[in-house]
């Protein structure tokens, strides 16, 4: 395994770390424990099918990964969804989390079976801290101009989420991605941590450049304060459709696995 120091995209083309023969900006330690389990947890406006092109190639690599699916009504009950998934893994598991998720793998992180932390364009809040009010210190997204509510909960409107969530994805595949988006809790936002999971386990984060969801400012900062080993990324929210290799080729990392 790779001890805990970065390496440049040109150590990489180099052969340094070349799981899926990828070349990447900033790729920094393996994990000190070697997972055979991932699980995946997808964010607000999505559900579990947002990982599949990660999943197939995570499963040719012959892990194990499991999508959760959050209800997205309150952070306790996504973050007992999340638990339940965890109590499957047979082992050491990389738990995953993209947009709100980053706030679900905080709190389930300090789970003794997760070995490392992987945030794709995900929140990171500090325990108890106010996200919205350290969000509000960056450039506001486009996307929050689109957000429709109805009956307590909300959703993306077809424009914004075609055009400031899933930008970049193929046309087709984005208006069945806005089909199935996952409505959220008019108070889902407001929840607080009572932990930061990343302030005790390893942490990798990817960066999505072009994000219009949530400020790549913000992205930048999180990753920073946690001290992640991250990678930045020229894509829209949904990196890890756009970009699947790029980001498999993360967990791998995170999972303690190399070329």
């Amino acid at each position: 395994m790779i001890n805990r120091r970065t390496f440049t995209a040109t150590a990489v083309a180099g052969g340094a770390i070349a799981l899926l023969g990828l070349s990447r900006k900033k790729v920094q330690a393996q994990a000190d424990i070697t997972a055979g389990n991932i699980v995946l947890v997808h964010g607000a406006y999505a559900d579990g099918s947002c990982w599949s092109e990660v999943i197939r190639r995570l499963q040719k690599a012959g892990l194990k990964p499991t999508a959760v699916q959050n209800p997205l009504t309150s952070l306790a009950d996504d973050v007992a969804a999340t638990r339940r998934i965890l109590a499957l893994q047979d082992g050491p598991t990389v738990l995953v989390g993209h947009s709100w998720a980053g706030t679900v793998i905080s709190e389930a992180g300090i789970d003794p079976k997760v070995s490392t932390l992987v945030y794709v364009a995900a929140r990171a809040p500090d325990a108890d801290e106010d996200y919205t009010a350290l969000a509000a210190k960056f450039p506001t997204p486009p996307a929050n101009a689109g957000l429709v509510h109805s009956g307590g909960f909300a959703q993306l409107s077809e424009e914004a989420f075609l055009r400031d969530f899933a930008g970049g994805v193929d046309l087709a595949k984005a208006r069945v991605l806005y089909a199935v988006q996952g409505r959220v809790a008019d108070t889902l936002f407001a929840s607080r941590t009572t932990v930061a999971a990343w302030r005790s386990k390893p942490s990798w984060y990817a960066v999505s450049t072009q994000d219009r969801t949530t400020a790549p400012e913000l992205e930048k900062f999180l990753a920073n304060r946690m001290k992640a080993n991250t990678i930045e990324l020229e894509s829209s929210h949904l990196s890890m459709i756009t970009h699947p290799d790029e980001i498999a080729n993360l967990i791998l990392n995170a999972a303690g696995l190399s070329g």
